[in-house]
């Protein structure tokens, strides 16, 4: 009880460590109540940091900031309206093509697994393969009402969202990349009198979002192209679709690797069954998961990404749970804030050089 009082009083002493658990309190609540509403704002905060890399490379050889926004934006928003003009038709048509297949595909899987019995009449039974078939009916069935019913609602508020967030992202891009030391100057001032430990976790966590954000877009485009270059050699339907997926499946650690392999296997195996062709698509989707996993991951985040396997999935479930797509995506940033926290936290024995940080703090100018 004493060592327990003893931490508390130390601790709460700290005019430090009380305005970091403030700020700590008050943005997980932020996100946690009002996450919903400030999903443009998030994705714009995202690609701010895309862009930023470039505007500050610019900005290093002599280009005023404010060109360096301009042209950077401007480049942006083209390679943007380019990309979409020229994937779009293809992923939109390739949706379709799946979607008239999956009735073929779902009677030639029925008819494997009646095969079942015969080939291995001492693992299954023809009373477990109807069971099994009957229970993915009615599965089936409830999914198909339910998608049905909530499609028309789902539609409408979806073609809404795309239509403010194709307004809103543009603007807040803009604004955040324009003003951002307006910005920050004007956050600086709601944070309490002694900040310097909160400085220095946003330092440090600052610096590993940026270069995650711009490594994971990276990681994700060549992810991307290498998959459709490689699907498209061995002949693969839907190349660009499961490309894409593959492209975003990165976004998600170790996780979104094996989630993806399913409609990748499931489509190789409708369309060349249990050929060579097949072994070689799951050969090659192997391969890209290995150069993902020991060159590109190390190379563009060997400074952003300093956490165990372990402690990445236990943050993905954590925060994903938490908050979801965003808590998936900044899963790993989130993770760094917590260990940036317990690295920045005084220690005992420590009092008298907070004491000096702290009167350092009260003479610096606000």
């Amino acid at each position: 009880m004493y060592p327990i009082r003893n931490w508390l009083n130390r601790h709460l002493s700290n005019p430090q460590v009380v305005g970091l658990t403030v700020m700590l309190v008050v943005g997980a609540a932020v996100v946690t109540f009002l996450g919903s509403m400030l999903v443009p704002v998030f994705a714009s905060i995202v690609l701010a940091y895309l862009l930023e890399g470039v505007v500050r490379a610019m900005t290093h050889y002599g280009v005023r900031r404010g060109v360096a926004v301009l042209i950077v934006y401007l480049l942006f928003i083209l390679c943007l309206v380019a990309t979409l003009v020229a994937l779009l038709p293809t992923i939109v048509n390739q949706i379709i093509q799946l979607v008239e297949n999956l009735p073929a595909m779902l009677e030639r899987g029925q008819r494997a697994l009646l095969q079942l019995p015969e080939r291995y009449p001492a693992y299954f039974s023809a009373e477990q393969v109807a069971a099994l078939l009957d229970a993915i009916r009615r599965e089936a069935i409830v999914y198909a009402r339910s998608l049905a019913s909530s499609f028309s609602l789902a539609s409408v508020v979806m073609v809404v969202t795309v239509m403010v967030y194709a307004v809103l992202l543009p603007v807040l891009i803009f604004f955040f990349l324009w003003d951002k030391a307006r910005i920050l100057g004007w956050t600086v001032r709601f944070l309490p009198r002694h900040y310097g430990l909160v400085d220095s976790v946003w330092r440090e966590v600052d610096l590993q979002i940026g270069n995650y954000v711009r490594g994971k877009f990276v990681e994700v485009a060549i992810v991307w192209v290498g998959s459709y270059l490689t699907f498209l050699l061995l002949g693969l339907d839907f190349a660009m679709l499961l490309a894409l997926m593959v492209g975003l499946s990165v976004i998600i650690p170790y996780v979104g690797a094996i989630v993806v392999t399913l409609p990748i296997a499931i489509v190789a195996y409708f369309q060349f069954g249990a050929s060579s062709e097949f072994m070689w698509i799951l050969i090659a989707y192997a391969i890209i998961q290995a150069i993902d996993a020991n060159v590109l991951v190390p190379l563009l985040f060997s400074e952003a990404v300093n956490l165990h396997p372990v402690a990445i999935i236990i943050a993905i479930l954590i925060f994903g749970g938490i908050w979801g797509f965003w808590g998936v995506f900044f899963a790993i940033p989130l993770a760094n804030l917590i260990q940036a926290v317990m690295n920045a936290w005084p220690k005992p024995g420590l009092e008298e050089e907070d004491a000096e940080e702290m009167a350092e703090d009260d003479v610096r100018p606000v």
